[in-house]
């Protein structure tokens, strides 16, 4: 009888204990400031509302080419509450050795790029800038850990500020999981 009413007690004591787990607040894009590629303060707050790709670029890889389809995406969505921000990063194969100044001039002079385009920053390792460990940071984002594959990955930011999906530098800018998820299709 003593062993039926341990295990009750036993019973009743878990049924007792608060499973309550401390639930990690969400951090938005919202919280960054960071310089642009004329030294001029950029604050992500400014975004509010706006759907927001991020993608980080280089200009000596195999995937530049992206910046055209980037521009062109851009300039067809800019007016409807869409903004493309690009980091450059030296990251893989030092495919953008270049400073600020020769950066903004070969997207500008190649490109015509008009979307914010930030310093030159690192997208991963021990250096890695803080807004991308916020993109590939599940405690951070609330979505998923991530790493930065190569150039040209892109991160999809909701109006909201939050994370909602990371996709493969492979994928152009013109692809329609873009384009739907611009369209809110």
């Amino acid at each position: 009888m003593s062993c039926q009413n341990q295990a009750q007690n036993q019973v009743s004591s878990t049924k007792k204990t608060d499973f309550t787990t401390t639930k990690m607040e969400k951090q938005t894009i919202y919280q960054f400031k960071i310089t642009d590629l004329n030294g001029n303060e950029f604050d992500f707050e400014t975004l509010k509302g706006k759907k927001i790709l991020i993608v980080n670029t280089a200009s000596e890889c195999g995937l530049t080419p992206q910046y055209k389809d980037l521009e062109s995406i851009y300039g067809k969505y800019k007016d409807k509450n869409f903004v493309i921000v690009g980091f450059p990063a030296n990251n893989f194969g030092a495919q953008e050795p270049g400073s600020n100044e020769q950066i903004a001039a070969f997207c500008q002079k190649n490109y015509g790029v008009t979307f914010p385009m930030m310093e030159k920053i690192s997208v991963k390792g021990n250096d890695k800038h803080e807004i991308y460990q916020f993109l590939t940071e599940k405690s951070k984002n609330g979505l998923q850990d991530s790493e930065v594959e190569w150039n040209f990955q892109k991160y999809l930011i909701n109006e909201q500020g939050e994370l909602v999906k990371v996709l493969s530098p492979r994928v152009l800018p013109t692809d329609a999981a873009i384009v739907d998820w611009i369209n809110g299709k």
